[in-house]
């Protein structure tokens, strides 16, 4: 089987480099380019795709990609919700994912988000560089016995559970799927949980029921001097309504491993560009909130993990079997 790699980062070709000579059946070629509709074409001749979160699958992608053949679409992530799947299964075309590369390592991100952005982390770290070693501004809570509300939980949200209970905090969540293995944990319904929380995580699927979920109307809701973390989707959250909550002063802190205006700028040097909108620079500009490039995946362990399952998911494949990680 032929696949065509895109978004190669050296990173990515290093890891299924490693991995490649137990999968004489496959071959893959790399490419640099994301895929859009335009370079769908490039797939002709290739029995199959392989793209990432960022990656265009939309509507005339998956056209392009049908009239070039291909078979199967690799998603070397858990999310799908920028893959048309109806005409993905107009097309015949399969669509499988990696549902659980390392949970740990998104919940990790997503407290060291929580506290660099309490303790001040990221402003310390510059300020000691200039010989400054004042502490003015920098005061931060204990998490200890505060209260931690979880939004989704499944691995990732369970896992960041796990964490805060360690971290000696009361948790709570909310969640449709109650997960039995928490037992530690107290589940409420969503406006509870937004009133009582002192740091709040998100850890839930992007769909229509929770796109914008973190909206003004939920901000409201919220005790102030809450902290927010985002390590899920950029969708969950609606800008424009958490700068005006951040501008009156409702969040202590604010931490963002994604966010909506990221599509263009993920795992890309744009430095010496003009950025399109204002609102990553709005974001920026406020002292209580610390961003990252959607790398709470981006450990040894994580990437070992994607390698070796997305190319388990086109072994499968090709041999006519399931691997259980078939989205449609």
């Amino acid at each position: 089987m032929k696949i065509l790699f895109y978004d190669t980062k050296s990173y990515d070709r290093e890891s299924f480099e490693k991995r490649i000579a137990d999968y004489p059946e496959l071959k893959i070629d790399y490419l640099k380019s994301e895929l859009t509709p335009g370079t769908a074409r490039l797939a002709a001749g290739y029995e199959a795709v392989c793209a990432f979160v960022s990656s265009d699958a939309g509507t005339k992608t998956m056209e392009e990609l049908f009239h070039c053949g291909v078979r199967l679409l690799l998603m070397r992530c858990a999310g799908f919700n920028n893959v048309d799947i109806q005409k993905a299964n107009e097309y015949g075309i399969t669509v499988m994912r990696v549902p659980g590369y390392s949970p740990e390592a998104v919940a990790e991100h997503a407290m060291a988000l929580a506290l660099t952005a309490n303790r001040k982390i990221h402003k310390a770290y510059v300020r000691v560089r200039e010989n400054d070693f004042s502490l003015g501004g920098m005061l931060g809570f204990n998490f200890y016995q505060k209260t931690a509300g979880i939004v989704g939980t499944g691995k990732i949200g369970a896992a960041m559970a796990r964490i805060c209970h360690g971290f000696g905090m009361r948790v709570i969540a909310f969640d449709m799927y109650q997960n039995p293995e928490l037992t530690f944990v107290e589940y409420v319904d969503l406006d509870k949980l937004l009133a009582e929380s002192d740091l709040i995580s998100l850890h839930c699927p992007l769909t229509d029921d929770t796109y914008h979920l973190i909206d003004k109307k939920n901000i409201n809701k919220m005790k102030n001097g809450v902290i927010l973390v985002n390590t899920s989707r950029g969708g969950l959250v609606k800008t424009e309504d958490l700068i005006a909550g951040i501008r009156e002063r409702k969040f202590f802190a604010v931490g963002l491993d994604v966010y909506e205006e990221e599509k263009k700028n993920v795992f890309e040097d744009r430095s010496d560009e003009i950025m399109e909108t204002s609102i990553t620079a709005r974001l920026l500009s406020f002292p209580n909130v610390v961003i990252t490039s959607h790398q709470g995946f981006f450990t040894e362990e994580a990437l070992s993990a994607i390698s070796e399952t997305t190319l388990s998911n086109a072994r499968a494949f090709a041999a006519g079997q399931k691997s259980g990680n078939e989205v449609n």
